[in-house]
């Protein structure tokens, strides 16, 4: 068996909400695997259960981070700067669009509610990396970012959530393609449905498990461990040759046809 050692290594993890997250399912491996982490909140609201989920994991720093608002990213990079020094690591799992423009028809999508949820779940890659990248520079590293089918295919209610995730595909390319110079590799996970805070937002979500399910080729739904393994993978040297690609963790249900 391979033992990834991330000992000595730093990660910054965005987008923990609760216990089901997806990104709070990679920080818990990559703890397990020896990196320190630094876990933000975006408010108040999920301040206790961000707290409290850092404190099962001995060394973990949390910070307040809002990626609409500049001076809080700046916050951030400058805190992390003072107390680990450099990055080698970044999990962005942040992804927002309003409740009304999910469940009316993505047509009738105002522009406020599309460019909030470009803003939140595609934008704040870029901005939160152009942000933290002198940290991220100093000895290479690897941002993982999570992405869904519907990026690449129509998924009903998923609306401008789509559109989002297709904005964040191309972007993590474009990264991969300009950071590579620099030894940074940018990778996106691709999951399947996975009961998260976030996904149980979206109409009919219950139902897409059980269809994912029964036309899958292993015949089942994917786990947030299995998430967060394959984040391990990316954010470890067996990676070390991948970058600007969308690793589908799906059971295999991106492959078919019907």
């Amino acid at each position: 068996m391979v033992t990834i050692d991330l000992s000595g290594r730093n990660a910054l993890v965005m987008g923990v909400a609760n216990h089901r997250s997806l990104s709070w399912a990679i920080a818990q491996r990559l703890h397990a695997a020896g990196a320190r982490l630094c876990l933000t909140y975006a408010g108040e609201r999920l301040q206790s259960s961000v707290e409290e989920l850092a404190g099962t994991l001995p060394g973990t720093l949390t910070l307040e981070c809002d990626v609409t608002r500049d001076a809080t990213i700046d916050t951030v990079a400058a805190r992390l700067g003072e107390q680990l020094g450099s990055l080698q690591m970044l999990v962005h799992g942040i992804a927002f669009a309003r409740k009304e423009d999910l469940e009316g028809a993505f047509v009738a999508t105002p522009r406020e509610g599309f460019m909030a949820a470009l803003d939140v779940s595609a934008y704040s890659l870029l901005n939160v990396t152009h942000r933290v990248l002198p940290l991220l520079e100093k000895q290479g590293a690897s941002i993982v970012t999570l992405s869904y089918l519907a990026a690449e295919r129509a998924v009903p209610s998923y609306n401008v959530m789509g559109s989002a995730k297709a904005v964040l595909e191309q972007s993590v390319r474009q990264l991969a393609y300009e950071l590579g110079p620099k030894a940074i590799r940018v990778n996106a996970i691709s999951a399947g449905p996975v009961s998260t805070l976030a996904a149980r937002g979206i109409h009919g979500f219950t139902g897409m498990l059980k269809q994912h399910a029964e036309k899958a080729p292993l015949k089942r739904n994917v786990t947030k461990e299995e998430v967060g393994s394959c984040g391990l993978f990316l954010m470890s040297d067996l990676s070390s040759g991948i970058t600007g690609e969308v690793i589908y963790v799906d059971a295999g249900y991106s492959i078919m046809g019907w």
